[in-house]
């Protein structure tokens, strides 16, 4: 995670609850998309502190903080919404595996995030208050109506020619994904911890719920071919994982969808 120096937070437009993390910490910047500011507060074990637009951090919270039940999230110590929605965390140790020492080692980098998934998928969804397929599937079908796709995304291996043929997959075939998985939604290499190699925690849940497994395998593949910029571990990503449970056919589905954001 990179993180800029700020030479000041105006502590005033923070609410109130939230004003004592801030004051006298050392601030810096740890955004990295321009959706919502991210920042680390450097106070006492540390926090990070997560501003976006009203509305946009609710389920992320939820998430975070079923997740965190599991032992796999940082604490949530405070979720406000007013003019903007805002959502604070304790800090979990360690580095994202986009980290050098972790790209140096791309096997067992590969290997590692394979069996974390799988993990990840065995633990028990009783209580989880998000069901990401039934958002997945809406927001596809919100977006292909108002016309808002991409259809140059995976054009190596899942492409689609035109956003119709794209949503002709989603109409043969969308009913045919589960909702029995815990997921994490954007299993990418950036939102995973490692501390010296062992697993520490899981961020940025905004996508996360109970869905289907193809969703996190895919981007678990597509995470190692962009990060390590090389398709050579995507199979064995797939085989650490365990063959038992993936059907290949479900990964052009999920990549249909995905053309719809």
């Amino acid at each position: 995670m990179m993180e800029r120096k700020l030479t000041q937070l105006d502590i005033g437009d923070l609410p109130s609850s939230l004003r004592p993390f801030a004051e006298g910490a050392t601030v810096y910047d740890s955004s990295c998309s321009k959706a919502a500011r991210v920042y680390f507060l450097d106070k006492g074990e540390g926090f990070y502190l997560k501003k976006s637009a009203n509305g946009s951090l609710q389920k992320e919270a939820a998430m975070t903080e079923f997740f965190h039940t599991k032992g796999l999230a940082p604490e949530v110590i405070a979720f406000e919404s007013s003019d903007y929605d805002w959502m604070l965390t304790k800090r979990a140790l360690g580095e994202d595996c986009i980290a050098p020492m972790y790209l140096s080692g791309p096997q067992r980098l590969c290997d590692l995030t394979a069996t974390l998934l799988r993990q990840l998928h065995e633990v028990d969804i009783s209580g989880c208050p998000v069901n990401r397929t039934a958002d997945y599937l809406t927001t596809a079908r919100e977006n292909y109506r108002h016309k808002r796709y991409d259809i140059h995304l995976f054009p190596d291996n899942w492409g689609y020619a035109t956003p119709e043929e794209a949503w002709a997959e989603i109409e043969r075939n969308g009913d045919s994904l589960r909702a029995d998985t815990l997921l994490h939604g954007d299993y990418c290499l950036p939102n995973i911890l490692l501390n010296n190699w062992q697993f520490s925690s899981f961020i940025d849940l905004d996508a996360a719920g109970i869905g289907d497994r193809h969703i996190d395998l895919f981007w678990g593949m597509w995470s190692l071919n962009f990060n390590l910029k090389t398709d050579a571990y995507c199979q064995r990503f797939l085989d650490v994982y365990g063959r038992d449970l993936i059907e290949p056919e479900r990964f052009r589905t999920v990549a249909a969808v995905e053309v719809f954001g």
